[in-house]
């Protein structure tokens, strides 16, 4: 998956469906909201609720500092 993919703008976290931001490398979607962070496995993002990995404070500024310097 890549930052341009039309599909991008369409998927939602299934808990708020709310927007989620696709991390730098493209390992997985992020909602900093809900620090949640849903991988990709084969390029198929995983949107189960049960999938949602939980990220620490620290991960989570860390996080929000590399999908801001990737949307520049």
């Amino acid at each position: 998956m890549n930052p341009d993919d039309p599909l991008l703008a369409l998927l939602a976290c299934p808990l708020d469906k709310g927007p989620l931001s696709l991390l730098p490398e493209g390992e997985a979607l992020y909602n900093p909201r809900l620090r949640l962070s849903y991988p990709i496995v084969d390029g198929i993002p995983q949107l189960l609720p049960s999938s949602g990995r939980k990220v620490s404070a620290d991960d989570h500024e860390s996080l929000l500092t590399r999908i801001e310097g990737s949307a520049t």
